[in-house]
């Protein structure tokens, strides 16, 4: 047998930097599943969502900040709550949005090495170390998607979530993307993974790239009409969740 080797770090790392000691591995596992467990008690009572994704950089007096501040407002009228990532920008407008138009707003935040503080217009606020828990969340109680201009992250959210889509790991819901200039580039590359062959052409088929408010959110309740229905449901006793 070869011998074992281990590379030892001149410093302090991140989880996601080779094997460790098992205890440790252990410790970690069970980290996971106790931040799983308080995301379905903190999250369990809020209603079907639809998720904002977007950039923490945008400023109020920024346009893309207004349309998701619209958006939080217009996902209220339809009875939708509205989650996000529960941080500044895009993710506070379309939360700000809801939250002052009497709709539910839900922050799923995340704990960086800058601190991301979570935003004040939230009724319901859980923080992850984990960015993999993160998307869990913000894809389980969701039936739309909204893609707002962003960064690194964004993008991930985005292409995250078509690719769960696309495997059937959840339905086909619609995806909005907001923001023509900025997104045309991506969407002709996609095009072209289409014509390549690497991807169906079907895939995309519930994604809607849009600059109007009113038809993104038609693109979406136009879906949620045809395939889903609200109705309430008995707020049973649990894991102490709040209600």
């Amino acid at each position: 047998m070869p011998l074992s080797k281990r590379i030892i770090p001149a410093k302090k790392q991140v989880y996601l930097d080779g094997p460790k000691s098992r205890s440790y591995e252990l410790g970690f596992a069970f980290k996971v599943f106790y931040q799983m467990i308080k995301g379905y008690r903190a999250l369990h009572f809020v209603g079907p969502c639809i998720t904002v994704f977007g950039s923490a950089r945008f400023k109020e007096d920024h346009a893309y900040y207004a349309a998701a501040k619209e958006f939080g407002k217009r996902i209220a009228e339809i009875g939708f709550t509205t989650i996000t990532g529960g941080g500044p920008g895009i993710m506070e407008a379309a939360n700000k949005g809801a939250f002052e138009n009497d709709g539910y707003s839900v922050g799923c935040n995340i704990k960086l090495p800058f601190e991301q503080k979570p935003n004040p217009y939230v009724n319901v606020s859980v923080t992850f170390d984990y960015f993999f828990l993160r998307k869990v969340m913000l894809a389980k109680y969701s039936y739309a998607f909204i893609i707002m201009p962003g960064g690194f992250g964004t993008m991930d959210e985005f292409f995250e979530t078509i690719t769960l889509i696309q495997t059937k790991t959840i339905a086909r819901f619609p995806i909005v993307i907001y923001g023509k200039e900025y997104f045309t580039p991506m969407m002709e590359f996609i095009e072209s993974m289409a014509e390549k062959g690497t991807i169906s052409k079907e895939d995309m088929s519930l994604v809607l790239l849009s600059d109007d408010i009113d038809e993104a959110m038609n693109h979406i309740s136009t879906y949620i009409d045809k395939n889903y229905q609200l109705k309430s449901r008995k707020r049973l006793w649990w894991l102490l969740e709040k209600r």
